[in-house]
């Protein structure tokens, strides 16, 4: 490798290596790794305290770190050479671990890095998404505090996965523990009945004791006590994920729009020339059918509406042009590359309501025009299996999003 046409990569040749060292660290887990201190302190006014500060430290060439392992040290140590972390370096194995070291040396940049890796990692299908084991591995080493974002994003995200959907491994008794109390009676989204609650729960405390009472009894007895008492459980604490409140997710979210309003609103700035779209937080991936309602509080050149995968889609490109976004227009055409078909009537009067009507069983979509019901669409043949409801504008214009509201 030639040596001289990038810092990045030059400096990256020495990271955690001993010829170019002059600082040992001993980590959690007993592990040693190498550093500059100079490099160090003049990235980390926390490094530079305890490097030179006249005590020992300024002299010896060890300093340990009881609190923070290997794995979260290396990031730190990648962080700190070269001023960026690659996407794949942060795993599940490592990711919680980097957080906690980034907040213990107090580099925000790198925190608000792994906060939006983790919540690209939560509009992930369930099978792909990890939060369950991120959130057990938190409660296990970070303080349970309510103003703590990196815990309160991962109970969010656990919340909207049905718990049947989660293998009992993923998941620990203490992080279920927490996750219930964070949301009951809070007026949130969760995608569980209680009674769901209550099985996988009781399923998850019996594999704990080494079977020493089978599931199915503790089950069992459940179902008779709450027979026998007429025992009356709501059937989901908080909002339901099929009646939850709808809002624009800021992270998936066009450069020129501005999401208000508590997440309800999306407004385009006034130089916002061409068509960007806003996704909705939650991913409409269950079977079931989901409604939501599009206030075009202000029109624009062409306002459009309706469901994008995550994958390959752009939030900066108009969403009828790219394969996976399905969208109807004010013109009364719907779009999406494999098909642009009249549908409606015109709608560019400010005001105008938009229902969209998605059937994740049959994997349909459908649209009421200011109380006036459409036809399905048919010829959207290939809606994915992981949807959110998205809309595209441009300047002026100002939409919301809410629960479909029967009249």
């Amino acid at each position: 490798m030639t040596r001289g046409y990038s810092l990045e990569q030059d400096l990256g040749l020495i990271i955690n290596n001993p010829k170019y060292s002059d600082l040992e660290i001993l980590c959690e887990d007993e592990k040693k790794l190498y550093a500059c201190r100079a490099i160090l302190a003049a990235r980390s006014e926390v490094f530079d305290r305890l490097l030179y500060n006249g005590m020992k430290e300024s002299y010896e060439n060890k300093i340990s770190f009881p609190t923070i392992s290997s794995a979260g040290m290396e990031i730190i140590l990648e962080y700190i050479y070269t001023g960026s972390i690659k996407n794949y370096l942060l795993t599940k194995d490592n990711i919680i671990e980097s957080y906690y070291a980034a907040d213990y040396f107090h580099l925000s940049d790198l925190q608000y890095f792994i906060m939006k890796t983790i919540k690209n990692i939560s509009k992930k299908n369930y099978k792909e998404n990890y939060s369950p084991e991120l959130l057990s591995k938190v409660v296990e080493i970070m303080p349970l505090s309510e103003d703590n974002i990196l815990l309160n994003l991962l109970v969010e995200t656990v919340a909207t996965i049905p718990l049947n959907t989660i293998e009992f491994d993923r998941l620990s008794i203490t992080a279920l523990q927490y996750l219930l109390s964070c949301t009951y009676e809070k007026e949130m989204t969760f995608a569980t009945s209680e009674y769901e609650v209550f099985r996988y729960s009781a399923i998850l405390a019996a594999k704990r004791v080494s079977g020493i009472i089978p599931a199915k009894v503790i089950l069992s007895v459940y179902r008779l006590k709450a027979l026998s008492d007429n025992l009356e459980l709501s059937d989901v604490r908080g909002r339901s994920i099929y009646k939850f409140n709808y809002v624009w997710d800021e992270s998936a979210c066009g450069s020129n729009l501005i999401i208000e309003d508590n997440g309800q609103i999306v407004q385009a700035a006034n130089n916002c020339d061409v068509h960007q779209n806003v996704g909705a937080k939650i991913a409409l991936e269950n079977k079931g059918i989901f409604e939501w309602d599009i206030i075009i509080e202000k029109t624009c050149d062409y306002a459009w509406i309706g469901v994008c995968a995550s994958e390959n889609f752009s939030y900066e490109t108009f969403a009828g042009a790219q394969l996976t976004g399905w969208v109807l227009g004010s013109g009364g055409y719907f779009c999406n590359p494999k098909n642009s078909v009249y549908y409606c009537p015109s709608f560019h009067k400010d005001g105008t309501r938009i229902t969209v009507h998605l059937d994740m069983n049959k994997r349909t979509c459908a649209f009421t025009i200011n109380g006036t019901k459409c036809r399905e669409v048919s010829e959207w043949k290939n809606l994915a299996s992981n949807l959110y409801p998205v809309v595209s504008l441009k300047y002026p214009g100002r939409f919301r999003i809410q629960p479909h509201r029967k009249n």
